[in-house]
């Protein structure tokens, strides 16, 4: 699919011609007014600096994730060490849990929901096929502060669903944190529906410009 970043967020071109926002885009209304009240604490300048230090690591840490799992024996080069570092603390937990993979960073989208997006991982996980999600973090992530990964796993399992016909019901969250031992969520997808739904409801509420 064709993307294309908007003022109003990233948004997909379908094969069927359809233009959906990504679920990352719909997902970011819940966390706006936190980072807006951040920015102001810290200040424009450092927030900056802080997200593009942040999505930088992020993005790095993806790359080494996929190519580490297409088998890739070149996946560690021209990587900085402390992203080197930060990998080693996932690579265990790949390797013990990860089974057959479906796909990687595969496009995906829902008409009946009517988002699009990119899911990280589809592959069995401890012997059931997942939705798997790698995040980085600065700090430990309580569960209830991971909510809106949840409904993005949730939206990418409806998707595959619709596109493929296989349902997946289990949604892994893997977040590597600085200096400790990662975290590792596993939710079943059911309980993310609602949510999820409600969340979208209220993007097309304010976007309703948009049609779906």
């Amino acid at each position: 699919m064709k993307s294309v970043t908007t003022e109003k967020g990233r948004r997909y071109e379908t094969p069927d011609g359809l233009e959906l926002p990504s679920i990352t885009t719909v997902l970011s209304i819940l966390s706006r007014e936190s980072i807006a009240k951040w920015r102001k604490r810290v200040g424009e300048k450092k927030a900056n600096e802080i997200s593009r230090i942040a999505s930088t690591r992020g993005t790095s840490i993806h790359e080494i994730c996929e190519k580490y799992i297409d088998n890739d024996p070149d996946y560690l080069k021209d990587v900085m060490p402390h992203n080197i570092q930060t990998f080693k603390t996932m690579q265990p937990i790949i390797d013990d849990c990860l089974g057959t993979v479906y796909a990687q960073e595969a496009p995906l989208y829902s008409t009946h929901l009517g988002v699009a997006g990119r899911v990280d991982c589809v592959a069995e996980f401890n012997g059931q096929i997942s939705i798997i999600d790698f995040k980085t973090s600065r700090k430990y992530k309580k569960r209830d502060w991971c909510h809106s990964y949840f409904m993005q796993e949730c939206a990418y399992s409806i998707m595959w669903e619709e596109r493929t016909g296989t349902p997946i019901t289990q949604l892994v969250t893997l977040i590597a944190v600085d200096n400790t031992t990662p975290v590792l969520y596993i939710e079943h997808r059911d309980d993310w529906v609602r949510p999820l739904r409600e969340v979208i409801e209220q993007y097309e509420e304010e976007n309703t410009s948009v049609k779906f």
